[in-house]
């Protein structure tokens, strides 16, 4: 049920960040729904890496959805402080290689269309961070395209898989 409820806010966090990065939230107002998917995301964390039934398992799982949680804080902060991001951008090549690992193994251990899907979305995210390395750290002029991957990875990674596990669909 935890998975749902954090992907439910991914969803949200990403749909309305790529919306922002179009233009159409201002700088000041996309900082909340960061704060709440960061402590959504940071609430998960803490049940999965010191809740009473920790194991490797979820330890693993906690350490990977932090990067989510520490991204969307910094997110945040950028926009209350209103830098460039580049710290943030090299953050992003941090994940983006990350996620590699995380797709492959994924991938090879998948036994159900979900658990394929799941790692798909290790591809799709590791993918959108790599673009925020690209348009954060190095400046390349790809923000419509990041814009409209992060607002469709938010519907297609996050919105509609949290929304069907927290119904029981999925």
């Amino acid at each position: 049920m935890l998975l749902g409820f954090l992907l439910f806010y991914v969803g949200a966090v990403l749909f309305l960040n790529g919306l922002w990065l179009m233009g159409r939230i201002e700088d000041r107002e996309i900082v909340v729904i960061n704060v709440v998917s960061g402590l959504v995301a940071a609430g998960v964390v803490v049940q999965g890496a010191f809740g009473a039934g920790a194991d490797l398992q979820t330890v693993r799982a906690a350490a990977l959805t932090l990067m989510f949680s520490t991204t969307y804080f910094w997110v945040a902060h950028n926009r209350v402080v209103a830098v460039d991001g580049r710290g943030l951008g090299w953050f992003s090549l941090f994940v983006a290689i990350t996620t590699v690992p995380v797709f492959l193994r994924a991938l090879a251990a998948a036994g159900s269309p979900t658990e394929l899907w799941l790692a798909g979305n290790w591809l799709v995210w590791g993918v959108l961070w790599f673009m925020y390395f690209l348009l954060l750290a190095l400046g390349r002029p790809i923000l419509r395209a990041t814009a409209w991957v992060t607002l469709l990875a938010g519907i297609v990674t996050g919105w509609l898989p949290g929304f069907l596990l927290l119904d029981g669909l999925m």
